[in-house]
């Protein structure tokens, strides 16, 4: 595990740009996570998408932060629809090592509905940066293979609906035990910033958890 100086850096370099969106900018430039209604920004230096629904894989965003020299890392669906330079596939359990960083594939799928089954192969992220770990846990339900995952920061969904409830999302970060929790996957389709203050205040007093705000 990283220390608490670490984390504190990535956590001031990650910015939540809503829904399951994320920029990390780090020492390699700026990544993206599921980029998703965006208005511009940096050029990415990679680009990270979890599965190819609308709102994950979305070209006309990409498009906007992509340029020549963008590494797109993502699933096989995902990648056909994007098509071009610098992609690049990966299943779960899969590694890249990059310039400056590790992407590492792991499994996302839902264990009691139907919107993200596990023989898609969909994925979510574990990214070793600037000596942290974050996890991008995608489009998921709590899952077994979460229990196996080191991290220090965990991004995870908590609206319901088509991913983890609230209930369910505190009982995966409590089987992953990062240095630090942050809530995604509400206020755009699905879920509310209750459901965010809602999973900060179950784990109060055990788990360290940051409610970033949409910028």
């Amino acid at each position: 595990m990283a220390d608490q100086s670490a984390i504190d850096r990535a956590v001031a370099n990650l910015h939540w740009l809503g829904h399951d969106c994320f920029r990390l900018d780090s020492s390699v430039g700026p990544i993206y996570f599921d980029p998703f209604q965006l208005a511009g920004g940096p050029t990415a230096a990679l680009i990270l998408c979890s599965h190819d629904h609308f709102d994950h894989c979305v070209a006309e965003d990409i498009a906007k932060i992509r340029d020549e020299k963008t590494v797109i890392v993502t699933e096989a669906h995902c990648a056909a629809k994007l098509g071009g330079a610098g992609v690049k596939v990966i299943k779960p359990g899969q590694s890249l090592d990059l310039a400056g960083v590790k992407v590492t594939g792991v499994p996302a799928y839902n264990t009691n509905k139907q919107f993200h089954p596990k023989a898609h192969g969909w994925v979510g992220f574990v990214v070793e940066v600037d000596g942290v770990r974050i996890y991008h846990a995608g489009d998921t339900d709590f899952i077994p293979e979460m229990k196996d995952l080191r991290v220090d920061i965990a991004l995870l969904p908590v609206s319901g609906t088509y991913v983890m409830t609230t209930t369910e999302a505190v009982e995966a970060a409590l089987a992953i035990q990062p240095g630090l929790a942050i809530p995604m996957h509400y206020g755009a389709i699905v879920g509310e910033e209750s459901d965010a203050q809602r999973f900060a205040q179950a784990l109060a007093g055990k788990l360290a958890v940051k409610v970033l705000a949409k910028e």
